[in-house]
């Protein structure tokens, strides 16, 4: 009897699963219930996979052997608690992905900065020649990957979300790089659920695998301290001289692994400000763990190029500076953001608010931030928040008006920073159309 496969969600990772399902010779059926977009449609008819959008049809979902679930579906949604009450296993893309690849896994978790150390590690590793895939949040789904072109390396950045729906899955190196609230609606407003789902990144991990960490935030700290985990433990500061990890020496970031150092100044690092010396640092650790050459993990921290919608200059008009951080969709992120200012910034912030503090804030808000432009339609929490810091705090409902009010309220040599520390649901379809309609906003000044 062919096993039958029940895939959640007709996005990239759905649709990705059901490729490697098809060739893995399951019987598959995709339902989602928003609209699967074209082009996903014209793959699952291509590979002669039944699917449904719109809806979810129970009777063909609860005779699954196995249920493959988007990470954007809550475990708690009805269909979800029936299908784990018929005892099918629910699992994630990665998870499923996982058994049909002998590959080494580079695993990425944590609240900021992910993205940026999965791409400059990807970078580092693929200039190192190696064969490697880049997969999780970003690139195409490591389902698809494995299905089409199976790679002997993959690097992976891992959400809780996508870290729930894991069993038996091993990342050979693990990296934590910061763990602070968010999503907390997902884990019943509790902050040690959420803690406790980036922890599952080291589960199944014996002692030849490897946890690359941060010394300095604390959470994370306690966590490892606290728990039995079989990993080699790397930690990473900026604060503390770690040993067998990294930290920073004055002007000097210093990894010292296996009794080999490496060394090279702050200054050459293509990324800048404090929290990037932490996404250095986890990536120069990795490269070094790999045992790549010296000269590649230097010219890869040196030359890497950052994504788009996160800290990317976007112009400069008469002297004022525009910057997109659209990916920021946390207070801690936007923190991140701030601190890597010198000139004074008028900040552009709203939109979906996740159950933000804004109070982290407040410290970065009074030393750097002259005026605030609000971007969502309801910004009652920022004004509550701000408004005995700032005088001008101005609300608009479109990328152009926060724009052009930003630019009026900017002169030469200050700094506009699109940052919202919100989901875009509200105006947007997602943060890279909220990044890319404030580009274009700023193109037409």
């Amino acid at each position: 009897m062919s096993k039958r496969l029940v895939i959640l969600g007709g996005g990239e990772s759905g649709v990705g699963a059901a490729i490697l399902a098809k060739k893995k010779g399951f019987e598959v059926f995709v339902s989602d219930r928003g609209e699967i977009k074209d082009r996903y449609k014209s793959v699952l008819k291509n590979i002669d996979v039944e699917w449904e959008d719109g809806k979810h049809t129970e009777s063909k979902i609860l005779n699954a052997t196995e249920v493959i679930k988007s990470p954007g579906i809550p475990d708690t949604v009805p269909l979800i608690l029936k299908i784990k009450e018929k005892g099918i296993q629910v699992i994630s893309e990665i998870e499923f992905a996982g058994r049909y690849t002998n590959a080494k896994i580079i695993g990425i978790t944590g609240s900021n900065g992910k993205t940026t150390t999965a791409l400059l590690t990807f970078h580092m590793l693929k200039k190192a020649g190696l064969n490697v895939g880049l997969a999780g949040n970003i690139g195409d789904s490591l389902a698809k990957q494995v299905a089409e072109d199976d790679r002997g390396f993959y690097v992976l950045e891992l959400s809780s979300f996508q870290l729930d729906g894991m069993v038996d899955f091993k990342v050979d190196i693990a990296m934590i790089l910061n763990i602070t609230p968010d999503h907390l609606d997902r884990y019943d407003e509790k902050f040690e659920n959420y803690v406790d789902s980036k922890f599952r990144i080291l589960q199944n991990q014996t002692e030849y695998n490897e946890i690359i960490y941060c010394y300095d935030d604390q959470v994370v700290k306690k966590g490892i301290e606290n728990g039995n985990y079989k990993g080699q433990k790397r930690p990473f500061s900026i604060k503390t001289v770690t040993s067998n990890g990294g930290y920073i020496n004055k002007e000097d970031l210093i990894i010292n692994t296996n009794n080999k150092l490496f060394k090279m100044k702050i200054t050459e690092l293509a990324l800048q400000g404090k929290h990037n010396l932490y996404n250095s640092m986890a990536s120069g650790i990795a490269g070094r763990v790999l045992d790549l050459k010296k000269e590649i993990i230097r010219e890869s921290l040196s030359d890497f190029q950052n994504v788009e919608h996160r800290l990317e200059e976007v112009g400069k008009v008469h002297g004022i500076t525009f910057v997109n951080d659209s990916k920021a969709t946390n207070v801690n992120s936007t923190w991140y953001a701030l601190e890597s200012f010198q000139h004074p910034v008028v900040w552009i912030v709203g939109g979906v608010d996740k159950g933000n503090d804004y109070e982290m804030l407040a410290e970065l808000v009074t030393d750097k931030v002259k005026a605030i432009v609000c971007l969502g339609k309801d910004n009652k929490k920022i004004h509550e928040a701000f408004e005995d810091l700032i005088e001008d705090i101005v609300d608009t409902e479109t990328a152009q008006d926060a724009v052009n009010m930003a630019y009026r309220l900017s002169q030469k040599g200050d700094t506009v920073l699109l940052s919202p520390a919100c989901a875009s649901f509200d105006l947007f379809d997602n943060y890279e159309d909220r990044g890319h309609q404030f580009k274009r906003a700023v193109k037409a000044l």
